[in-house]
């Protein structure tokens, strides 16, 4: 494993006190950055709970930004998305002609992909947020409720919402990300902005875990009709984003290391 430096609570946004974590292999001279997004359903969660991928990443050669966003009660949809319009702007400021990719897990894995559609850049989603508008049109009978999770700050991201199916859950983070306001489902919906400059995907679900299958299968088939390389994995279980991340690391690095390349 490389030795690495980390450097802690860099601002990247004034003017929302937004900061993140910058991490460099000590011997590299790459210009190959990899963001790093972390879930929580855009109402908890925080840069630190990534400090173990992000290590990995950095430990494998790569440049590891893993930022902090606005998040709910105080923030709704699309803020966490302008948020990441704001890093990509520092990250050019701090780098000349950056090679950038985008990582991440459930709500981050949401956030990835809009950035891999929005700027081009090649994306990985882990249990990515991505079947919103038709999920809820499909589902009017699911009453939305909070999870039970009692100590989300100390436990391990392996540990969150790994025991499968919670619609209820589901409904009620996505309603609460969109401040309950259904006419910006479409808005809010990744498959819906897919275009011919989108990036290149890697789309990794569970089979039966709590985040529906539906949003790899709509997103993969936009892809598909603009000729946009993706790669989809479904895994057998329960396991959600980082629960699974042993069993598909070595396809997150070829990803990357193939997407690295000039």
């Amino acid at each position: 494993m490389s030795e690495i430096t980390i450097n802690h609570d860099l601002l990247y946004d004034k003017q929302h006190q937004l900061t993140l974590d910058w991490y460099t292999p000590v011997k590299t001279s790459t210009k190959t950055v990899v963001i790093d997004i972390h879930g929580g359903g855009w109402f908890r969660g925080d840069k630190q709970k990534d400090a173990d991928m992000a290590t990995s990443l950095a430990s494998e050669g790569y440049i590891v930004l893993v930022p902090n966003y606005r998040l709910t009660p105080t923030s709704h949809f699309p803020a966490p998305l302008v948020d990441m319009d704001i890093l990509i702007g520092w990250i050019k400021h701090q780098f000349e002609q950056p090679k950038i990719m985008v990582l991440g897990s459930s709500a981050g894995g949401n956030m990835a992909v809009e950035m891999g559609i929005k700027y081009g850049l090649p994306s990985i989603s882990l249990s990515g947020i991505l079947d919103i508008d038709s999920w809820l049109n499909n589902h009017p009978e699911v009453i939305a409720k909070p999870d039970s999770q009692q100590d989300f700050v100390n436990s391990a991201s392996a540990t969150i919402n790994q025991s499968g199916k919670n619609d209820a859950f589901y409904k009620w983070f996505v309603l609460n990300y969109l401040d309950n306001d259904l006419s910006v489902t479409k808005s809010a919906t990744p498959y819906y902005h897919v275009n011919k400059d989108t990036g290149p995907m890697l789309l990794v679900n569970s089979l039966n875990e709590f985040v529906p299958t539906s949003g790899v299968l709509r997103l993969s088939e936009q892809l598909i009709k603009f000729n946009i390389p993706v790669q989809t994995i479904f895994l057998s279980g329960t396991q959600h984003a980082k629960g699974y991340l042993d069993q598909v690391w070595s396809q997150i690095l070829l990803f990357l290391n193939n997407n690295s390349k000039e």
